[in-house]
């Protein structure tokens, strides 16, 4: 195959259908356009327990199949011989047409445990807040309470064969294909929100590296712009300043004429404020108009031979499946060729500039990157509710308020009313709700308000109206949680709240007996190995037995200490005490 291959375009049962002629096994792949970007956050999970659901009566094959749930789509895909194929896909859409029921419950638990193995980034809530392309970065709430007539109604609204693409690439299209989806009409792509009032922003985070992310006009020029900033990131970042391990970038197609480009690169403690700087610098080189010739022409280099690859426009059927859901221009390896050949230095430069002015910087907890022009994204709200207040027992300082139309919390550490979170009941995005009367509140901007009866002394009354002032449609009900002192209750409300916090941010999770036993044995082992290190430090140098021994003695002793008091210094940092 060469980049003047057909792409064949039919229709298969009335859905719309692309064909490559390749060797080897056959391929195909049924995609909808539906995500996760098309839920709410009270019902986040839904299109992943359909597409688990559609996948059960298939059980264990000896080919390769599977499904992904994305941002806007579901992709189903197959790869075997022409048999194979053709009775996966009438499988797959033969479920969709009748979900199997019987088997709710247990996809629900596989759900719960494959999220709990599954890590959220946290740039798309803090870009988009909790709705649209931000629920990326919530877990899956809305699955646990999801009932099978409401399942049912997502499979009929959403997986239709009108919001179907189908494609094949192959020897031949396989015969005898018949599929039989319900009808139904082509989805929009999801809205495109935004948490910040202003950019280029960023936040601070424990986690280690940087992590940036800019939405970008999705062209050629910006897919090469990606590849020559992974070359330098590269080039300065680990060639040179020998401070990353890894640096590297993604070009992700929203498929609504924009796409999400992100870069990162990873560091250790002591060299995260150099990484950042270099990272920065990087940038401003870009925005300066410093792009080479040569790093232009070897990337697109790079991405030419892929173009030119025999299974070229194979690889490219699932991207191209979406652009055709999307609306956008379905484009060969020859027609991108022919883009990507055409793009000069200046296209790049004013890509490079694009992304500077959307760009959300993730730094590590710690620093800021106001000194580069970056403005801290909000952590708290700008606007508080009036109503009935009740102040933080046990002698804090945090007041809850709860008014007509919301509720606030302010000034957790002694701050004035400018430290705040709001959540408006018109603009919950999910209330989570605990048989213990604890409530939390998330608004679409990813503020979070912690609701807790016994911390603040809110009346039943107070609390009732609470319930009945938020959406029904945004209620998450969860099981029965673990008891905890109100001395946490009120640490938790006051670092996920109280000074204004993001939602979906990890929390340190509650130490268990094993970890507790492991903080315990290890501390006490790194004590008395810290304690006979100091002593020989101090005290072991002995001129008989030589400079260089008693230094290679000391440099082992400490690095035992620091081997044997890691596991209970990992336990401290990510959970908390019973």
């Amino acid at each position: 195959m060469n980049l003047q291959t057909p792409l064949l375009h039919t229709q298969v049962d009335g859905i719309p259908t692309l064909f490559a002629e390749t060797t080897g096994p056959l391929r195909a792949g049924l995609v909808f356009r539906v995500g996760v970007a098309d839920e709410t956050l009270a019902r986040t999970g839904v299109t992943h327990l359909v597409e688990h659901l559609a996948l059960h009566r298939l059980g264990v094959s000896d080919y390769h199949f599977n499904g992904e749930t994305k941002s806007a789509f579901t992709h189903f895909y197959i790869e075997g011989a022409e048999h194979e194929v053709t009775t996966y896909l009438s499988t797959v859409a033969a479920s969709l047409r009748e979900l199997p029921m019987e088997r709710l419950e247990t996809e629900k638990e596989i759900l719960r445990t494959e999220e709990s193995r599954r890590s959220s980034p946290q740039l798309p809530l803090w870009r988009y807040g909790a709705q649209g392309y931000g629920l990326a970065s919530y877990p899956e709430w809305g699955v646990r309470d999801l009932g099978p007539d409401a399942v049912r109604e997502w499979a009929r609204t959403w997986f239709t064969r009108g919001n179907a693409v189908l494609w094949i690439a192959g020897e031949r299209m396989p015969g005898d294909l018949s599929l039989g989806l319900p009808e139904g009409e082509r989805r929009p792509m999801p809205a495109v929100t935004s948490a910040l009032p202003e950019t280029p922003a960023y936040f601070s985070d424990g986690k280690g590296g940087v992590l940036l992310d800019a939405v970008v006009t999705d062209t050629a020029a910006a897919r090469l712009y990606a590849g020559i900033l992974e070359r330098e990131l590269t080039r300065a970042l680990r060639q040179e300043g020998g401070y990353s391990y890894t640096a590297a970038t993604d070009y992700t197609p929203r498929r609504d004429g924009h796409a999400t480009l992100t870069a990162f690169a990873d560091a250790l403690p002591a060299k995260q404020g150099a990484v950042l700087g270099g990272f920065v610098d990087v940038l401003a080189a870009f925005q300066a108009g410093r792009i080479g010739q040569s790093a232009l022409d070897a990337v697109r280099g790079r991405y030419a031979s892929g173009l030119a690859a025999p299974d070229a426009m194979a690889l490219r059927l699932p991207a191209l499946a979406e652009d055709l859901l999307a609306g956008r221009p379905v484009l060969t390896p020859a027609e991108l060729s022919a883009e990507l050949a055409a793009v000069t230095t200046e296209q790049v430069h004013a890509v490079a500039l694009e992304a500077a002015a959307t760009a959300l910087m993730q730094v590590p907890g710690g620093l800021s990157a106001d000194w580069a022009g970056y403005t801290a994204a909000p952590t708290t709200s700008p606007y508080t509710v009036t109503g009935r207040k009740f102040s933080e027992q046990g002698g804090g300082k945090a007041t809850l308020v709860v008014g007509a139309d919301g509720v606030t919390v302010t000034g957790p550490h002694g701050s004035g009313p400018e430290c705040a979170a709001t959540v408006r009941y018109a603009e919950c995005a999910a209330m989570l709700a605990w048989p213990d009367g604890g409530r939390r509140l998330i608004g679409t901007d990813g503020m979070v308000v912690e609701v807790e009866p016994s911390l603040y002394g809110v009346d039943a009354a107070t609390m009732a109206g609470i319930d009945v002032a938020v959406p029904r449609a945004a209620v998450v009900p969860l099981p029965p949680r673990q008891q905890v002192p109100t001395s946490q209750r009120a640490e938790a409300a006051s670092s996920s709240s109280g000074s204004g916090g993001r939602a979906g941010r990890p929390a340190p999770t509650r130490r268990t007996a094993l970890q507790t036993v492991v903080l315990i044995l290890f501390g006490l082992f790194g004590g008395l190995s810290a304690l006979v290190s100091l002593l020989f430090t101090a005290f072991g140098y002995d001129k008989e037995y030589g400079f260089t021994d008693w230094l290679i003695t000391v440099v082992v002793m400490w690095g035992f200490t620091a081997l044997v008091s890691w596991p209970a210094v990992r336990v401290l940092r990510r959970t908390r005490r019973v």
